[in-house]
């Protein structure tokens, strides 16, 4: 049951344990029984402390590392107060959306990367990223290879897990879309040659370059920032000028994209948790993420091997 929930709408997945056993089995207690092993593997989720040697061994040379944050569908209920009637919680119920960060961390050349994820903090997001990097070798003289769309909180726990050993990458091709809008307001729709152009000074660390580009074009200050790509597209350059060393990263065989992590987020979060009409509270939804994140892992036969040697 929990493997079919892991993957399919709990209906589904009650539908497929009839086709494949025949055996009918009520919705709920696939919601259940998926729910309640996704809270098992929620406990077993491992900390930093857990890799005391980390700080001592010198660890695999470069690891490249990953994060960033996809919006969940989640729904509220008010629950009665004490002492209060029995309520229609179906009148108080609210839906909305909550951000879960995803993490991985791997060897170049490795195809199969450490994930970690989250519905907390940015700290324990931060934490999750470390415990890839420890998982997939890394140590005090492992050089960190990070690359993200720029947000300030993936910056700062990079720097918070890693410090120095860690080097962060603007994603290239985030910056690409922020010059491609500014491209069409200079050149207008026939751009192809300017963009090749723009790109292949970036990919040769020749961000000022293209900032002085940009510079002729900048629109007026009065001018809606909505309505300014040519501004926002030096002001992100600008602002994140300390990572843009493409050069550096293709000469080392690193990847100046963050499309993995992307990549990520739909196959161990959107696959499952943003189908159509799923809605979740936020205590179950830590659940099914931990269970999509020990099954992208690999680690499902290695829980239920423990599982039924603990049922013997």
């Amino acid at each position: 049951m929990t493997d079919f929930g892991a993957d399919e709408a709990f209906a589904a997945a009650a539908a497929k344990v009839k086709e494949h056993y025949g055996v009918e089995v009520p919705v709920s207690a696939v919601r259940g029984f998926t729910e309640e092993h996704g809270a098992a593997m929620l406990g077993q989720e491992k900390r930093k402390s857990d890799w005391p040697e980390g700080a001592d061994r010198p660890g695999v040379p470069v690891l490249i590392a990953e994060m960033d944050g996809s919006m969940l569908p989640v729904v509220e209920t008010a629950e009665a107060g004490v002492g209060e009637a029995a309520m229609d919680r179906r009148k108080t119920r609210h839906v909305g959306w909550k951000e879960a960060r995803l993490a991985l961390a791997h060897a170049p050349g490795s195809v199969t990367p450490s994930l970690g994820a989250t519905l907390g903090s940015v700290e324990e997001a931060g934490e999750r990223l470390a415990v890839c990097a420890l998982k997939a070798g890394a140590g005090k003289q492992t050089k960190i290879h990070g690359v993200g769309d720029g947000a300030a909180w993936i910056i700062e726990q990079m720097e918070a897990q890693f410090g120095s050993q860690a080097q962060y990458l603007v994603d290239f091709y985030h910056l690409c879309d922020y010059l491609a809008a500014a491209g069409k307001v200079i050149v207008g729709n026939d751009q192809a040659a300017w963009m090749e152009e723009k790109m292949e000074w970036l990919k040769d660390n020749r961000w000022k370059d293209v900032l002085e580009a940009l510079r002729p074009f900048l629109e007026p200050a009065n001018v809606a920032d909505s309505e300014a790509p040519v501004r926002a597209c030096f002001r992100y350059l600008s602002n994140h000028s300390h990572f843009l060393d493409y050069k550096g990263a293709l000469a080392a065989g690193l990847p100046i994209g963050s499309g993995e992590i992307e990549s990520g987020h739909r196959y161990v979060f959107q696959k499952r948790l943003k189908i159509a009409g799923s809605w979740w509270k936020t205590e179950n939804l830590k659940k099914m993420i931990a269970l999509r994140v020990v099954r992208a892992n690999g680690g499902w036969e290695d829980y239920w091997s423990v599982v039924r040697k603990q049922a013997a």
